[in-house]
């Protein structure tokens, strides 16, 4: 294979694109978390609202889909799961029955440490070919662009 074939066409990103990079990174890591909660019965993602709920619960569903950074279907889907499996429970807010209500249950609940378990594996092994200094380091530039790219962020001057 010459130097020619391995380079970009016109129009395409190159594959060391920081751009490039960070979905194949994120799908990747993506993948792990799921195998590794597979065995909690839970799939990527939804670790995430057992978190937010272990924090504060009850929490209104569109707070959680706010917070999540998901469409509200995606988030309905993702509650029904949980909530078919018992890990947490959904109802109509006494003073205003258009916002659902979502709290942990016991059941969700006991996953805390399992979960917190795996997402310690999880950190581990993602990082484990960085020194220290290099996990720092790429901890603080991982914030730097994720302030580039959130919504909220003001361009820097």
């Amino acid at each position: 294979m010459s130097s020619e074939d391995a380079s970009p066409r016109a129009g395409e990103p190159a594959d060391d694109m920081i751009s490039s990079l960070i979905p194949a990174v994120s799908k990747a890591h993506r993948k792990l978390a799921g195998s590794l909660l597979a065995e909690l019965g839970l799939a990527a993602g939804q670790q995430f609202v057992l978190m937010m709920l272990w924090r504060e619960s009850p929490q209104t569903q569109a707070e959680l889909t706010k917070q999540l950074m998901i469409e509200p279907p995606t988030a309905a889907k993702m509650l029904a799961r949980l909530e078919a499996a018992g890990f947490i429970a959904r109802e109509r807010a006494a003073a205003d029955r258009r916002v659902v209500l979502v709290s942990i249950t016991e059941s969700g609940r006991a996953l805390q440490g399992p979960v917190t378990a795996i997402w310690e594996q999880l950190e581990e092994q993602t990082t484990r070919s960085l020194s220290v200094a290099e996990r720092d380091q790429l901890r603080r530039l991982l914030m730097k662009v994720l302030g580039s790219v959130s919504p909220d962020s003001t361009p820097p001057s």
